[in-house]
Protein backbone atom coordinates (compact mmCIF):
# COMPACT_ATOMS: atom_id res chain seq x y z
CA UNK A 1 0.00 0.00 0.00
CA UNK A 2 1.02 3.25 -0.97
CA UNK A 3 0.96 5.08 2.35
CA UNK A 4 1.27 8.55 0.25
CA UNK A 5 -1.65 7.90 -2.38
CA UNK A 6 -4.29 6.02 -0.14
CA UNK A 7 -7.82 5.73 -1.53
CA UNK A 8 -10.86 5.13 0.08
CA UNK A 9 -11.52 1.66 -1.93
CA UNK A 10 -8.63 0.48 -0.82
CA UNK A 11 -10.19 0.10 2.87
CA UNK A 12 -13.71 -1.42 1.24
CA UNK A 13 -14.40 -5.35 1.59
CA UNK A 14 -17.24 -7.59 1.18
CA UNK A 15 -19.83 -7.98 3.85
CA UNK A 16 -22.74 -10.57 3.38
CA UNK A 17 -25.78 -8.31 4.65
CA UNK A 18 -26.63 -11.22 7.29
CA UNK A 19 -23.53 -10.04 9.15
CA UNK A 20 -24.88 -7.02 10.38
CA UNK A 21 -26.07 -7.62 13.85
CA UNK A 22 -29.60 -6.47 13.86
CA UNK A 23 -29.85 -7.03 18.30
CA UNK A 24 -27.48 -7.05 20.73
CA UNK A 25 -26.84 -10.66 22.63
CA UNK A 26 -28.74 -11.34 25.98
CA UNK A 27 -25.31 -11.53 27.89
CA UNK A 28 -23.08 -8.46 27.08
CA UNK A 29 -19.71 -10.33 27.63
CA UNK A 30 -21.22 -13.32 25.26
CA UNK A 31 -19.79 -11.60 22.16
CA UNK A 32 -16.78 -13.21 20.03
CA UNK A 33 -13.56 -11.86 20.31
CA UNK A 34 -10.65 -12.11 17.32
CA UNK A 35 -7.36 -11.67 19.21
CA UNK A 36 -4.87 -10.11 16.75
CA UNK A 37 -1.22 -10.61 18.20
CA UNK A 38 0.33 -7.51 16.07
CA UNK A 39 3.75 -8.92 16.15
CA UNK A 40 3.32 -11.91 15.45
CA UNK A 41 0.25 -11.86 12.98
CA UNK A 42 -1.60 -14.82 14.47
CA UNK A 43 -5.45 -14.20 14.90
CA UNK A 44 -7.06 -15.85 17.83
CA UNK A 45 -10.91 -17.03 17.97
CA UNK A 46 -12.42 -16.23 21.84
CA UNK A 47 -15.40 -14.76 23.72
CA UNK A 48 -15.31 -11.27 24.88
CA UNK A 49 -15.40 -12.84 28.64
CA UNK A 50 -11.63 -14.51 27.97
CA UNK A 51 -10.20 -10.68 28.07
CA UNK A 52 -9.11 -10.41 31.33
CA UNK A 53 -6.51 -13.06 30.79
CA UNK A 54 -4.80 -10.87 28.36
CA UNK A 55 -4.45 -8.03 31.03
CA UNK A 56 -1.62 -7.87 33.55
CA UNK A 57 -0.98 -5.99 36.99
CA UNK A 58 -0.28 -2.25 36.13
CA UNK A 59 -2.13 -2.02 33.27
CA UNK A 60 -4.16 1.31 32.63
CA UNK A 61 -7.67 0.45 30.64
CA UNK A 62 -9.32 3.76 29.51
CA UNK A 63 -12.66 4.18 28.67
CA UNK A 64 -15.25 6.71 26.94
CA UNK A 65 -18.25 7.73 29.90
CA UNK A 66 -20.47 9.54 27.15
CA UNK A 67 -23.94 9.12 27.16
CA UNK A 68 -26.22 8.66 24.58
CA UNK A 69 -28.74 11.57 24.25
CA UNK A 70 -32.47 11.00 22.83
CA UNK A 71 -30.78 13.11 20.33
CA UNK A 72 -33.62 11.98 17.06
CA UNK A 73 -36.21 14.77 16.57
CA UNK A 74 -39.09 14.51 14.58
CA UNK A 75 -41.46 17.71 13.70
CA UNK A 76 -42.48 19.55 11.11
CA UNK A 77 -41.76 22.92 9.33
CA UNK A 78 -43.88 26.03 10.14
CA UNK A 79 -46.20 27.52 7.55
CA UNK A 80 -45.74 24.07 4.95
CA UNK A 81 -46.32 21.20 7.75
CA UNK A 82 -43.22 19.53 5.87
CA UNK A 83 -41.59 16.91 8.00
CA UNK A 84 -38.51 17.43 9.17
CA UNK A 85 -35.67 15.31 11.04
CA UNK A 86 -33.04 16.64 13.38
CA UNK A 87 -30.23 14.69 14.50
CA UNK A 88 -28.90 16.43 17.65
CA UNK A 89 -25.00 16.40 17.42
CA UNK A 90 -23.36 18.95 19.76
CA UNK A 91 -24.45 22.23 21.86
CA UNK A 92 -22.48 24.96 20.66
CA UNK A 93 -23.93 27.99 23.25
CA UNK A 94 -26.68 28.21 25.22
CA UNK A 95 -29.96 26.34 23.73
CA UNK A 96 -28.15 26.74 20.15
CA UNK A 97 -27.28 23.24 18.69
CA UNK A 98 -25.82 22.28 15.24
CA UNK A 99 -27.79 19.39 14.12
CA UNK A 100 -28.11 17.23 10.62
CA UNK A 101 -31.20 17.52 9.20
CA UNK A 102 -32.95 15.21 7.20
CA UNK A 103 -35.03 17.32 4.11
CA UNK A 104 -32.42 19.68 5.03
CA UNK A 105 -33.23 21.77 1.79
CA UNK A 106 -37.11 22.96 3.03
CA UNK A 107 -34.51 24.46 6.11
CA UNK A 108 -33.27 27.67 5.25
CA UNK A 109 -32.20 30.92 7.42
CA UNK A 110 -35.10 31.52 9.99
CA UNK A 111 -36.75 28.45 9.45
CA UNK A 112 -38.72 27.43 12.71
CA UNK A 113 -39.45 23.57 13.14
CA UNK A 114 -42.15 22.44 15.76
CA UNK A 115 -41.90 19.15 17.71
CA UNK A 116 -45.16 18.22 19.61
CA UNK A 117 -47.53 21.11 18.85
CA UNK A 118 -44.74 23.31 19.81
CA UNK A 119 -43.68 21.78 23.36
CA UNK A 120 -40.06 22.88 21.50
CA UNK A 121 -39.59 24.56 18.38
CA UNK A 122 -36.33 24.78 16.57
CA UNK A 123 -35.10 28.42 14.74
CA UNK A 124 -32.74 27.71 11.94
CA UNK A 125 -30.08 30.71 12.74
CA UNK A 126 -27.10 29.49 10.53
CA UNK A 127 -26.86 26.75 7.38
CA UNK A 128 -23.91 25.14 6.93
CA UNK A 129 -23.00 22.41 4.17
CA UNK A 130 -24.03 19.02 3.85
CA UNK A 131 -27.14 18.76 5.48
CA UNK A 132 -25.91 20.97 8.82
CA UNK A 133 -27.83 23.55 10.18
CA UNK A 134 -27.91 25.44 13.84
CA UNK A 135 -31.08 26.17 15.43
CA UNK A 136 -31.83 28.07 18.70
CA UNK A 137 -33.96 25.66 20.68
CA UNK A 138 -37.29 27.84 22.00
CA UNK A 139 -39.09 25.95 25.12
CA UNK A 140 -40.53 26.19 28.20
CA UNK A 141 -38.55 24.32 30.84
CA UNK A 142 -35.68 22.42 31.23
CA UNK A 143 -33.96 21.32 27.68
CA UNK A 144 -33.15 17.95 28.69
CA UNK A 145 -36.24 16.86 30.58
CA UNK A 146 -38.11 17.48 27.54
CA UNK A 147 -35.47 16.10 25.06
CA UNK A 148 -36.59 13.04 27.16
CA UNK A 149 -39.95 13.04 26.52
CA UNK A 150 -39.58 14.05 22.77
CA UNK A 151 -36.50 12.66 21.67
CA UNK A 152 -35.53 9.17 20.44
CA UNK A 153 -31.81 7.30 20.88
CA UNK A 154 -30.61 7.48 17.55
CA UNK A 155 -29.58 4.00 16.62
CA UNK A 156 -27.60 3.51 13.18
CA UNK A 157 -29.40 3.05 10.11
CA UNK A 158 -28.47 0.10 9.18
CA UNK A 159 -30.23 -1.92 12.32
CA UNK A 160 -33.93 -2.19 11.16
CA UNK A 161 -35.29 -4.04 14.28
CA UNK A 162 -36.55 -1.98 17.54
CA UNK A 163 -34.60 -2.51 20.42
CA UNK A 164 -36.77 -3.51 23.45
CA UNK A 165 -34.46 -2.00 26.06
CA UNK A 166 -32.79 1.36 25.17
CA UNK A 167 -30.21 0.86 28.10
CA UNK A 168 -28.37 -1.87 25.61
CA UNK A 169 -27.53 1.11 23.75
CA UNK A 170 -25.53 2.22 26.34
CA UNK A 171 -22.18 1.39 27.94
CA UNK A 172 -22.34 0.30 31.84
CA UNK A 173 -20.46 3.20 32.42
CA UNK A 174 -22.09 5.70 30.81
CA UNK A 175 -22.35 8.65 32.81
CA UNK A 176 -21.73 12.39 30.97
CA UNK A 177 -24.73 13.08 28.58
CA UNK A 178 -23.93 14.30 25.31
CA UNK A 179 -23.93 11.58 22.28
CA UNK A 180 -25.43 11.01 19.04
CA UNK A 181 -23.98 7.77 19.01
CA UNK A 182 -22.73 5.55 21.58
CA UNK A 183 -18.72 4.29 21.88
CA UNK A 184 -20.08 0.68 20.73
CA UNK A 185 -16.68 -1.11 21.57
CA UNK A 186 -17.53 -0.63 25.39
CA UNK A 187 -21.09 -2.54 25.36
CA UNK A 188 -19.63 -5.72 26.05
CA UNK A 189 -18.45 -4.97 29.57
CA UNK A 190 -20.16 -5.59 32.29
CA UNK A 191 -19.61 -4.76 35.88
CA UNK A 192 -18.27 -8.05 36.88
CA UNK A 193 -15.36 -7.90 33.63
CA UNK A 194 -14.42 -4.78 35.53
CA UNK A 195 -13.89 -6.18 39.00
CA UNK A 196 -12.13 -8.69 38.12
CA UNK A 197 -9.59 -6.39 35.98
CA UNK A 198 -9.48 -4.29 39.19
CA UNK A 199 -8.73 -7.64 41.14
CA UNK A 200 -5.89 -8.43 38.50
CA UNK A 201 -4.29 -4.74 39.22
CA UNK A 202 -5.60 -3.16 36.66
CA UNK A 203 -6.57 0.78 36.72
CA UNK A 204 -9.44 2.11 35.03
CA UNK A 205 -9.51 5.62 34.00
CA UNK A 206 -12.63 7.65 32.58
CA UNK A 207 -12.13 10.33 29.43
CA UNK A 208 -14.58 11.62 27.40
CA UNK A 209 -15.78 12.04 23.52
CA UNK A 210 -18.95 13.03 22.56
CA UNK A 211 -19.52 11.16 19.57
CA UNK A 212 -20.92 12.94 16.49
CA UNK A 213 -20.53 13.37 13.08
CA UNK A 214 -16.47 12.42 13.31
CA UNK A 215 -17.46 9.31 14.17
CA UNK A 216 -19.59 8.10 12.18
CA UNK A 217 -20.04 10.10 8.85
CA UNK A 218 -19.16 8.03 5.80
CA UNK A 219 -16.65 8.99 3.58
CA UNK A 220 -17.12 11.40 0.34
CA UNK A 221 -13.55 11.96 -1.19
CA UNK A 222 -11.82 8.85 -2.77
CA UNK A 223 -8.69 10.54 -1.83
CA UNK A 224 -8.60 10.06 1.63
CA UNK A 225 -5.87 12.98 2.64
CA UNK A 226 -8.85 15.16 1.01
CA UNK A 227 -11.57 14.31 4.30
CA UNK A 228 -12.46 16.23 6.50
CA UNK A 229 -13.09 15.55 9.74
CA UNK A 230 -16.19 16.72 11.61
CA UNK A 231 -15.37 18.65 14.81
CA UNK A 232 -15.91 16.48 18.46
CA UNK A 233 -15.63 17.83 21.91
CA UNK A 234 -13.63 15.90 24.78
CA UNK A 235 -12.84 16.12 27.66
CA UNK A 236 -9.78 14.53 30.27
CA UNK A 237 -9.33 15.39 33.91
CA UNK A 238 -6.57 16.26 36.03
CA UNK A 239 -7.03 12.99 37.64
CA UNK A 240 -6.90 11.04 34.51
CA UNK A 241 -4.29 12.86 32.85
CA UNK A 242 -1.73 12.10 36.36
CA UNK A 243 -2.76 8.22 36.09
CA UNK A 244 -2.00 8.00 32.60
CA UNK A 245 1.48 10.19 32.87
CA UNK A 246 2.71 7.83 35.55
CA UNK A 247 1.75 4.92 33.56
CA UNK A 248 3.58 6.31 30.38
CA UNK A 249 6.51 6.89 32.18
CA UNK A 250 6.89 3.89 33.94
CA UNK A 251 6.63 1.83 30.63
CA UNK A 252 2.98 0.08 31.59
CA UNK A 253 0.60 -0.95 29.27
CA UNK A 254 -2.34 1.61 28.13
CA UNK A 255 -5.01 -0.06 26.63
CA UNK A 256 -8.38 2.09 25.10
CA UNK A 257 -11.42 0.66 24.66
CA UNK A 258 -12.76 2.04 21.35
CA UNK A 259 -11.90 4.38 18.87
CA UNK A 260 -13.31 7.16 20.74
CA UNK A 261 -10.87 6.48 23.94
CA UNK A 262 -8.01 6.69 21.73
CA UNK A 263 -8.75 9.50 19.18
CA UNK A 264 -9.36 11.42 22.54
CA UNK A 265 -5.71 10.38 24.04
CA UNK A 266 -3.87 11.30 21.02
CA UNK A 267 -5.68 14.29 20.54
CA UNK A 268 -4.77 15.60 24.30
CA UNK A 269 -1.44 14.31 23.74
CA UNK A 270 -1.12 15.43 20.09
CA UNK A 271 -1.87 19.02 21.56
CA UNK A 272 0.60 19.18 24.89
CA UNK A 273 2.92 16.67 24.45
CA UNK A 274 1.70 14.46 27.57
CA UNK A 275 -1.65 13.90 29.41
CA UNK A 276 -3.42 16.98 30.07
CA UNK A 277 -6.33 18.44 32.05
CA UNK A 278 -8.54 19.96 29.32
CA UNK A 279 -11.61 20.63 27.58
CA UNK A 280 -10.84 20.26 23.73
CA UNK A 281 -12.47 20.30 20.29
CA UNK A 282 -10.86 17.43 17.92
CA UNK A 283 -10.43 16.85 14.23
CA UNK A 284 -8.41 14.29 14.29
CA UNK A 285 -8.59 12.27 11.24
CA UNK A 286 -6.21 9.04 12.05
CA UNK A 287 -5.32 6.95 8.92
CA UNK A 288 -2.34 4.54 7.83
CA UNK A 289 1.37 7.19 8.16
CA UNK A 290 0.04 8.29 11.42
CA UNK A 291 2.33 7.26 14.16
CA UNK A 292 0.84 6.55 17.41
CA UNK A 293 1.51 8.20 20.64
CA UNK A 294 -0.32 7.00 23.75
CA UNK A 295 -1.61 3.22 23.17
CA UNK A 296 -0.04 0.04 23.46
CA UNK A 297 -3.68 -1.59 22.58
CA UNK A 298 -7.25 -1.44 21.80
CA UNK A 299 -10.66 -3.24 22.33
CA UNK A 300 -12.46 -2.37 18.88
CA UNK A 301 -15.47 -3.38 17.35
CA UNK A 302 -15.51 -4.33 13.42
CA UNK A 303 -16.40 -1.34 11.33
CA UNK A 304 -17.81 -0.23 8.24
CA UNK A 305 -16.36 -0.96 4.86
CA UNK A 306 -14.18 2.61 3.93
CA UNK A 307 -14.88 4.12 7.08
CA UNK A 308 -12.42 6.27 8.74
CA UNK A 309 -12.80 3.62 11.67
CA UNK A 310 -11.44 0.87 9.53
CA UNK A 311 -8.25 3.80 8.62
CA UNK A 312 -7.59 4.68 12.21
CA UNK A 313 -7.49 0.38 12.92
CA UNK A 314 -5.14 -0.53 10.21
CA UNK A 315 -2.64 2.94 11.23
CA UNK A 316 -2.51 0.82 14.49
CA UNK A 317 -2.72 -2.49 13.12
CA UNK A 318 -1.32 -2.70 9.38
CA UNK A 319 -3.28 -2.73 6.40
CA UNK A 320 -2.65 -5.90 5.46
CA UNK A 321 -3.06 -7.31 9.08
CA UNK A 322 -6.54 -5.98 9.48
CA UNK A 323 -7.80 -6.65 6.00
CA UNK A 324 -6.47 -10.44 6.71
CA UNK A 325 -8.34 -10.16 10.07
CA UNK A 326 -11.66 -9.17 8.68
CA UNK A 327 -11.68 -11.65 6.15
CA UNK A 328 -11.10 -14.32 8.87
CA UNK A 329 -14.37 -12.52 10.36
CA UNK A 330 -16.44 -12.93 7.30
CA UNK A 331 -15.19 -16.62 6.40
CA UNK A 332 -16.14 -17.06 10.26
CA UNK A 333 -19.14 -15.23 10.53
CA UNK A 334 -18.85 -13.15 13.10
CA UNK A 335 -21.65 -10.31 13.90
CA UNK A 336 -20.52 -6.84 12.85
CA UNK A 337 -20.95 -3.10 13.63
CA UNK A 338 -22.69 -1.58 16.80
CA UNK A 339 -24.15 -4.60 17.97
CA UNK A 340 -21.42 -7.32 17.09
CA UNK A 341 -18.62 -9.23 18.08
CA UNK A 342 -15.17 -7.25 18.68
CA UNK A 343 -11.60 -7.39 18.10
CA UNK A 344 -8.49 -7.06 20.77
CA UNK A 345 -5.55 -5.61 19.29
CA UNK A 346 -2.40 -6.43 20.99
CA UNK A 347 1.14 -6.10 20.83
CA UNK A 348 1.89 -9.39 22.90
Amino acid sequence: MDINNLKTSDFDYDLPKELIAQTPLKDRTGSRMMVVHMNSGELEDKHFYDIVSYFHKGDVLVRNNTRVIPARLYGTKEGTGAHVELLLLRQMEDDVWECLVGNAHVIKLGTVVSFHDGRLKAKCVEVEDKGLRKFKMIYDGIFNEILDQLGEVPLPPYIHEKLNDPERYQTVYSKVEGSAAAPTAGLHFTPEIFAKLREKGVTVVDVTLHVGLGTFRPMDTENVKEHQMHAEVCYMSKEAADILNQAKAEGRRIIAIGTTSVRTLESVWNKYGSFHECTMETRLFIYPGYQYHTIDGMLTNFHLPKSTLIMMICALAGYDLVMKAYKHAVDEKYRFFSFGDCMFLTHE
